[in-house]
């Protein structure tokens, strides 16, 4: 597992800056700029609704005609699958050739309870739970199901990204977590055989913290 920090204001743990800022977009287009990423590729995009159980998720899917590669998203706690940060890195990977799917980890219904009583953002194994049907979500869809498939997560959603690839060890390809909070992965943090990127606020000090006393129980390389 590999840690990356980027300075960034300091943000404490219930703080969501969603909006990317002018240094985080330059070091996203260094980040995926190359000879064929230079020009935008000829993509396909749908909404999509997603069953899970009793709910039903809403998405957006992104496939690049070369694509190879999906990337699922799962937001942080107080986002959605509209998070402006989320839909910027987004783009970023469709115009790598990269598909991607961002969806809502809960419902309409259940985002009302959760701004009036934080009773749904914390609880990763719900979360880890909705990105696994994603997966299989987009294992059955014609345009995504041929695709190695891999995570990125940000905040509690970084996460329930961790638990979900510790549930699919053969199967993910990468993880990978900005601004995601580790520690509350739990016992799935051995488990995890994806290999996995930290990106963590260079003055984001709690999670910098929360992040360097757990990632020695990941064993992925």
């Amino acid at each position: 597992m590999h840690t990356l920090t980027k300075p960034e204001p300091a943000c404490p743990s219930n703080c969501y800056k969603e909006q990317p800022t002018p240094k985080e977009i330059s070091w996203g287009y260094a980040w995926t700029r190359g000879p064929s990423q230079r020009r935008r590729q000829a993509q396909s995009a749908a909404g999509v609704r997603i069953s899970a159980d009793d709910a039903t998720l809403e998405g957006a899917v992104t496939v690049p005609g070369n694509a190879s590669k999906l990337v699922l998203f799962a937001h942080g706690s107080g986002s959605s699958r509209h998070s402006p940060r989320n839909r910027f890195v987004a783009q970023k990977f469709n115009d790598a050739g990269l598909a991607t799917l961002l969806f809502d980890l809960l419902t309409r219904e259940e985002e009302a309870v959760d701004l009036r009583t934080a009773q749904y953002r914390f609880d990763i194994g719900l979360l880890a739970q909705r990105l696994l049907h994603a997966t299989h979500w987009a294992r059955q869809y014609k345009k995504t199901r041929q695709l190695r498939f891999s995570y990125f997560g940000a905040r509690t959603g970084g996460a329930a990204a961790l638990v979900a690839a510790a549930e699919l060890p053969g199967d993910v390809g990468a993880v990978v977590s900005r601004g995601g909070r580790p520690d509350l992965a739990g016992d799935a943090l051995p488990r995890v055989r994806a290999p996995t990127l930290l990106i963590v606020g260079g003055e984001d000090d709690v999670v910098i913290d929360l992040t360097n006393r757990h990632v020695r129980k990941c064993v992925a390389k």
